[in-house]
């Protein structure tokens, strides 16, 4: 008799991953709602501050991040503020531990938000023409700003879930955690723009983003049977 063994949670996750990116997919939402909202924002300060190039070329990368920011808290609320009280309780009953769901939700969701940087960053070079000297690092930064954002909302979403007024209280919760990503994304591409070593900065991502995923792999059993 052959005994069927239950995935690893890795695979788990893997597979959550994939099902989220699939409804994304479907939606649509970031793509053709929040990306344009993100780029309407660029758009209102060299409107404000007219053809000051100089001035815009050094708001250019900084309002970037901000918007990153700001717009990227939308991406990472969106899934958990549309689950209802059947999809959870069918994950539940799939067997799937609470820690291989956040970490596949936040995964897809770091995919989606790295997809709304690299469709905002060409928005952004055309309208302000910033200086890229320290262009080299922007993958980098791109790629840890996503991930750590990523585990940040899925963990804010997940506690706020249920409550009233939780679609308002998640982007408080997230914003303040997600500032260290913030500073290490502006601070890393002005001292590389200085042919410098930003390590300091890359550490302080490198930082929040780790404990951002700690938090959200340890707290998810105790977060779930809380909700």
């Amino acid at each position: 008799m052959v005994t069927a063994t239950a995935p690893s949670p890795l695979r788990q996750a893997c597979e959550v991953a994939r099902a989220e990116l699939r409804i994304e997919a479907r939606g649509g939402e970031v793509l053709w709602i929040i990306t344009p909202f993100g780029a309407v924002a660029l758009l209102l300060v060299p409107l404000a501050v007219g053809a000051d190039r100089p001035l815009l070329a050094g708001l250019g990368m900084g309002m970037y991040w901000v918007v990153v920011l700001l717009f990227g808290v939308l991406v990472t609320l969106r899934q958990t503020a549309a689950d209802s009280a059947g999809h959870l309780a069918m994950l539940r009953l799939a067997g799937i531990p609470a820690a291989a769901r956040a970490a596949g939700r936040a995964a897809a969701t770091a995919v989606v938000l790295l997809l709304f940087e690299a469709l905002l960053l060409p928005v952004t070079i055309a309208l302000y023409q910033p200086d890229l000297s320290g262009g080299a690092w922007l993958p980098v930064i791109m790629l840890l700003t996503s991930v750590g954002l990523a585990a940040l909302g899925t963990l804010a979403g997940a506690l706020v879930h249920g409550f009233a007024g939780g679609s308002s209280l998640g982007p408080v919760l997230v914003c303040p955690l997600a500032l260290p990503l913030l500073l290490g994304a502006t601070e890393i591409l002005k001292a590389a723009a200085y042919s410098r070593t930003p390590w300091l900065w890359l550490l302080v991502q490198i930082m929040t983003v780790a404990i951002g995923w700690l938090a959200l792999l340890l707290t998810a059993n105790a977060v779930e049977e809380s909700a």
